[in-house]
């Protein structure tokens, strides 16, 4: 997909500005947050948990070829086939080569966010194969020609009028007067218009939360059943996922499960758990005729071993947007690329290049909350800095702001002379916004006052009130 993270300020910018996506975006603060906090609080045991989860994937990771190759054996040994793919265009070519081979002319798909990242709907398009997104959230989206702005709640952009006007002018076959002012209304529509297109479709595409190492088992975690559909019914089922989905048995699997449905979408546990071992047996009711895996690298394996190596225990709940303030603020898109928040201003680096997302780390307040929500406990404010550093090493930052770095470095090699500036130009702003208590231009500032005031220092500084309070303590003995 085109991405367009370098110009994420513009974009920032453009969705400050748009009031109908901030209405959307308001949802989100009393929505996803509020429900994790009291699925969190139904179930003491889950710090615990989350513990037990993230030793599994740091035990899973330290070992990932092995138990990479343990689930290939276990998936051949299922009737599965697997396909490894360094880099998006061999994806894309692999499930291309497996759609002609069914002579397929549409493939359905559920939610795979592998499949945004190699761009995989416009790649089978190109070449005579209709994708038909079947979760409601991402077909919304494609009726709109939009990229997901949520990685569980693709849609959450829009408002409900939003979608029902795009399903007044996809569907135009049908009467423009219909009532669609209720999500009732709009699912059942969406259910209507999907339900042939599964019994139609040569090939279903889904992603997986998770692939189990000792079975050989694709995983995929949902609350409609078009993910089932989808891999049942079709000719094929194929299975999306990168090299770090792979956990080492379904015990493990049972423990990751606790802890992300709440703290994803705040239920105790998701609607469908679906796992799928290999193709029809003779015995099954149904299934596909054909299962086969395609797992993706892209960049992955050099994470390994790196500063940047804890992003591979992402699960991909979203806990860390559904809290960040800048997501809360600015959505989904103006990230411009597949993966936004907290997780995508680490993981996007990665995958295309500091040298093109290099806004994305910098566009956080460091407040920590997506550290203390992420299910996996990765340290994500730690990784962004990391990639700062990267952008400042490579000179890649603006010059005014690594002139800032060297001259703040500069002082603060020297106590003496910077205490006296800092102390200096404290008392300084204190005088001078005595007036107004507070600045509305200040130079050097602009970033900050363009948008919001400044409050002017009032009191002692820190140094004064630490030395005092030293003072005092030792009086006192």
């Amino acid at each position: 997909m085109l991405t367009t993270s370098p110009a994420f300020k513009d974009n920032a910018h453009r969705a400050l500005g748009d009031p109908v996506l901030q209405r959307a975006l308001a949802l989100l603060k009393t929505g996803f947050h509020e429900r994790r906090q009291r699925a969190v609080d139904r179930l003491p045991e889950f710090d615990a948990l989350r513990d037990a989860a993230k030793a599994i994937k740091d035990h899973t990771l330290a070992h990932l070829d092995w138990y990479l190759e343990r689930f290939e054996v276990n998936c051949r040994a299922a009737g599965g086939q697997v396909h490894w793919c360094r880099t998006p265009e061999e994806a894309r070519q692999t499930v291309l080569a497996l759609c002609r081979r069914f002579n397929a002319r549409t493939a359905t798909k559920g939610k795979t966010m592998i499949a945004e990242e190699i761009g995989l709907n416009e790649f089978l398009e190109e070449n005579g194969v209709e994708p038909v997104e079947t979760d409601l959230g991402e077909y919304i989206i494609q009726l709109r020609h939009e990229a997901p702005s949520h990685i569980i709640a693709p849609a959450i952009h829009l408002t409900r009028t939003e979608v029902a006007e795009t399903f007044r002018a996809a569907h135009t076959d049908l009467d423009p007067a219909r009532p669609l002012d209720e999500p009732r209304a709009l699912v059942a529509e969406a259910r209507a218009r999907l339900r042939q297109r599964f019994l139609d479709a040569d090939v279903g595409i889904t992603g997986a939360n998770f692939l189990i190492a000792e079975t050989g088992s694709s995983v995929i975690v949902t609350n409609e059943g078009n993910g089932d559909l989808t891999q049942l019914l079709p000719k094929a089922h194929i299975v999306l996922a990168s090299l770090e989905k792979v956990v080492p048995t379904a015990e493990d699997l049972a423990v990751i499960l606790r802890v992300l449905a709440r703290s994803a979408t705040g239920q105790d546990m998701s609607v469908y758990t679906t796992v799928s071992t290999g193709p029809k047996r003779p015995s099954d009711l149904d299934g596909p005729g054909e299962y086969h895996v395609v797992l993706l690298d892209n960049g992955r394996s050099e994470l390994l071993g790196s500063e940047f190596q804890e992003i591979l225990r992402c699960i991909r709940c979203g806990a860390c947007m559904n809290n960040c303030p800048v997501y809360g603020a600015i959505g989904g898109h103006a990230y411009g690329w597949v993966y936004p928040g907290p997780m995508g201003a680490v993981l996007t680096p990665a995958l295309i290049g500091i040298e093109h997302a290099g806004h994305l780390p910098n566009a956080s307040t460091f407040c920590g909350k997506c550290e203390s929500v992420c299910t996996m406990h990765i340290p994500l404010p730690k990784l962004m800095r990391h990639w700062r550093e990267r952008e400042y090493e490579r000179k890649l930052s603006p010059r005014t702001m690594r002139a800032g770095l060297k001259l703040w470095a500069f002082l603060a090699k020297r106590p003496a002379l910077y205490h006296a500036l800092t102390g200096f130009a404290a008392k300084l702003l204190a005088a001078l916004g005595r007036r107004h208590g507070s600045f509305y231009n200040l130079p050097l500032a602009g970033g900050w006052t363009a948008t919001r005031e400044m409050p002017a220092p009032q009191g002692k500084t820190f140094r004064e009130q630490w030395r005092e309070r030293q003072h005092n303590a030792g009086t006192a003995r």
